[in-house]
């Protein structure tokens, strides 16, 4: 296994050719993501890398693949089949050790949204509860809580979370109570991770927060990208003016330490 630079990357990029998944762009593009292969110069297969997510790719039969899959970040991973090739060499691979769950694609449409119907849901949470910005005041209680972590966590530093990233979190006093933020960008737009702590949901929380982030995305010509881990998240992105497109399929491991 290879790690690959830009030259690299542009050698597997045929491999992900259609593909939907906008972490998949942002490491293609060089935004943030690791990539790899089973070789440099003439690659059968390769992986992406992203936070907790792995995009695997080209020939599932190639003899590169088992290692691709195998040599992981030690923590839980999403492994993403593009086919059933893929899904059952992820399946040999981590034989007993991996679950497989269903996830929701969500329809990428920019005229989707109602924004008077964001602004008001923006609006919609409980007094003593207030919504800002996600800046330098605040980028250190979100990454210290393992709870709001991925809010800023696939970023490098809180100085290029401010330069490239875009999130909003709720407050009740100086207590993080939830927020919607960028998971991770491409040229153009982001990938939305929305969270609330448990004590304070069903309160309207994560969808105030991700209706401030979708509308300051509008404001600035981006795309903001949801796909959903679960049902209550499709609900959340159908009241916020998304639609769901299609489950598919992944694969929860969690690789011990080296």
């Amino acid at each position: 296994m290879v790690l690959l630079d830009e030259t690299g990357r542009n050698k597997i990029a045929p491999f992900y050719r259609g593909t939907t998944k906008t972490m998949v762009w942002s490491c293609l593009q060089g935004m943030m993501g690791e990539a790899a292969a089973d070789n440099a110069y003439a690659p059968r297969c390769a992986r992406i890398v992203l936070g907790d997510f792995c995009y695997p790719a080209g020939d599932a039969d190639a003899a590169g693949a088992k290692e691709l899959l195998a040599a992981l970040p030690p923590h839980e991973m999403l492994l993403v089949p593009p086919d059933a090739e893929w899904a059952s060499r992820i399946e040999r691979v981590w034989d007993g050790r991996c679950r497989r769950l269903e996830r929701y694609a969500i329809q990428k449409n920019p005229a989707a949204f109602d924004r008077e119907w964001l602004r008001r849901l923006a609006v919609g949470i409980p007094e003593g509860y207030r919504i800002q910005p996600i800046g330098e005041d605040i980028y250190e209680t979100v990454i210290r809580e393992k709870w709001s972590r991925d809010f800023c966590s696939n970023f490098r530093s809180c100085e290029d979370f401010c330069q490239r990233g875009l999130g909003f979190v709720a407050l009740k006093g100086s207590e993080l109570a939830g927020g919607a933020s960028s998971y991770s960008v491409y040229r153009g737009g982001l990938e939305i991770e929305v969270d609330t702590k448990p004590e304070h949901r069903r309160k309207g929380i994560a969808a105030a927060c991700a209706a401030r982030l979708i509308l300051a995305c509008l404001e600035r010509g981006w795309y903001p990208n949801w796909d959903a881990a679960n049902t209550a998240s499709v609900r959340l992105a159908e009241k916020l003016g998304y639609r769901l497109e299609a489950a598919y399929p992944a694969y929860a491991v969690s690789p011990e330490p080296a």
